[in-house]
């Protein structure tokens, strides 16, 4: 962190110290990623929305835009849509909408939600945990 001093009313720097961080990097908002949308074009994509990219990222993919390319890069792997935005620290509604441009490209699919009916019953997750207790 690089610190460096306040200044006085007439311009000048005084002995107190100002608030710079240079560490921080450049501060992109999130509408300008976005280009002012705020709201998905496509697919309903919640923060436990899986997503996955559809191939490999490539060099050629720069021209997509940075940010798109970062999260291709995450995405080579299933991750939900809260992974992703932690990740690159973005607010998540402009990770939604910038995944549904990458939807759009078929870049990345979501993943189908587990269906709850066809999860284990209560009665049998019970026998398995009784089963590893009586090892």
């Amino acid at each position: 962190m690089n610190v460096a001093q306040p200044l006085e009313p007439d311009g000048l720097p005084d002995d107190g110290l100002l608030w710079v961080d240079d560490d921080a990097g450049p501060l992109i908002r999130p509408y300008a990623m976005t280009s002012g949308r705020t709201r998905p074009r496509h697919g309903d994509l919640d923060l436990i929305a899986v997503v996955v990219a559809t191939r490999p990222t490539l060099p050629s993919d720069g021209g997509l835009g940075s940010v798109y390319a970062e999260i291709m890069a995450v995405c080579q792997r299933p991750v939900s849509v809260a992974e992703i935005a932690s990740y690159l620290r973005l607010p998540a509604g402009t990770v939604r909408v910038l995944l549904s441009d990458l939807l759009e490209r078929r870049l990345v699919r979501r993943r189908a939600p587990v269906n709850v009916n066809q999860l284990p019953s209560a009665d049998i997750l019970k026998a398995v945990i009784d089963g590893i207790r009586a090892l």
